[in-house]
């Protein structure tokens, strides 16, 4: 096993790839599409697990837990322990940090659309403003 700063340093930067998969997929555009099938199956479908299977791909959260499955399956991740345990605390751990990185990118681009509407208020308002100003007189 490496050392507990080794596996922290791991944990931290594996979790960056998960959060950005897990993002792209449940909330930009590029899906779109796909994610409104699946929206609209897991609203509609009659049995419970359908909707389930079809809702995971609709949240952020739920949908983390199979990338992280996923990069488990290919780095062999373990934190803390050899074999099992490892891989099911880097699991939670790991989801864990990715969520933690996607609440911050979600709160940066809320502030970023933020500025954005102030500004375009404040353009609305100068634009507005223009045609009642008197020239100056010489």
């Amino acid at each position: 096993m490496p050392d507990l700063s080794h596996q922290i340093a791991t944990l931290f930067l594996l979790a960056i790839p998960i959060a950005c998969a897990s993002w792209t997929v449940t909330h930009e555009e590029v899906f779109r599409e796909p994610r409104e099938f699946c929206k609209e199956k897991s609203q509609n479908c009659k049995p419970l697990v359908t909707r389930k299977f079809f809702y995971l791909f609709t949240c952020e959260y739920c949908f983390s837990h199979y990338v992280t499955a996923f990069f488990l399956l290919v780095t062999r991740y373990q934190l803390l322990y050899p074999g099992w345990r490892g891989y099911l605390l880097s699991e939670f751990a790991l989801v864990w940090v990715a969520n933690i990185y996607m609440s911050f990118f979600n709160r940066l681009r809320l502030d970023i659309k933020h500025e954005n509407v102030v500004i375009a208020v404040d353009q609305t308002k100068v634009a507005a403003d223009e045609p009642t100003r008197a020239p100056a007189a010489n």
